[in-house]
């Protein structure tokens, strides 16, 4: 019978490459002492409060492995210390060898979403309509489940990949004349349907921007008063409602309801998929 997953097939086969990583040719140790024929149950905890991510990245795991899981909270919802979120169940040597990469994952994601919540909850409180969003600073191999935990947590997962939407950094804009420019020659060379948006460092890049035709506006490295300034100025030439203002470069915690404050409507920031901590998650098994 075929098996059903609730990951697409890319997902899929990097679960499948990442249990080959671990595996080789075989888990000599579980091998050696846990005969093949004896059963058991795993309980994945918490060991720390935290938003939990990840949870059908493992139910797919255990597909993959003929495992049965039973699912005991949502994703997205606050867990604390001590309290099951998975149970996982079949062959013991089954569940020693993917132990480890289940609970590499649910503690990745679970950590990013967990961060991200948080900057979420505090740019909430001055602003209900600001988007944060991911980057693509993220891990080779690990975007896909990087992004859904930024998801999870509340955040908006950016583009996943370089075709999703037109992007002008300033080192495109060295091969080029102007900003202008840069904004007409690509709305001619996509399709309508992708948005483009245009990195700019001053007031005078951003009315370029504007006036060309750009979708968004991307606001790198500038302080909130610049970026105050921006907008207004955008306000003032009746271009502000014409375009999304995105505000990246250093975008942290410590600053996101300061940024929050300003009339944005985006905050992007690298930091929830590269500096992160890992939320701590361990299996208990029994062995029948």
């Amino acid at each position: 019978m075929r098996k059903m997953y609730e990951s697409p097939p890319s997902v899929i086969e990097s679960l499948e490459s990442f249990l080959q990583e671990d595996i080789r040719s075989g888990d000599i140790t579980t091998q050696a002492l846990v005969p093949s024929s004896r059963k058991g149950s795993g309980e994945i905890g918490a060991k720390e409060k935290t938003i939990v991510a990840g949870l059908k990245e493992i139910r797919d795991l255990a597909r993959l492995s003929d495992l049965k899981h039973e699912t005991k909270v949502q994703e997205g919802v606050w867990v604390d210390s001590g309290e099951t979120v998975i149970t996982l169940s079949g062959k013991a040597v089954t569940l020693l060898t993917v132990e480890r990469l289940a609970l590499n994952i649910i503690m990745r994601m679970s950590g990013i979403a967990t961060k991200t919540r948080k900057i979420v909850d505090r740019i909430r409180e001055v602003n209900q309509d600001v988007l944060l969003a991911a980057t693509r600073k993220t891990t080779p191999g690990f975007r896909y489940f990087e992004k859904r935990a930024v998801k999870i947590g509340g955040g908006d997962s950016h583009r996943y990949a370089l075709d999703d939407m037109v992007l002008i950094k300033n080192n495109h804009l060295v091969s080029v004349e102007s900003t202008e420019q840069a904004v007409l020659e690509s709305k001619k060379a996509v399709s309508f349907s992708k948005k483009v948006s245009c990195e700019v460092r001053s007031l005078e890049g951003a009315l370029e921007a504007a006036k060309a035709g750009a979708d968004i506006i991307l606001l790198d490295n500038q302080t909130p008063s610049s970026v105050m300034q921006i907008c207004q100025a955008l306000d003032e030439a009746n271009l502000r409602d014409k375009v999304l203002l995105e505000v990246s470069g250093g975008i942290t915690e410590d600053n996101a309801l300061e940024y929050a404050q300003c009339d944005v409507d985006i905050l992007s920031s690298g930091a929830l998929t590269h500096s992160y901590k890992s939320a701590d998650f361990s299996m208990s098994l029994k062995i029948t």
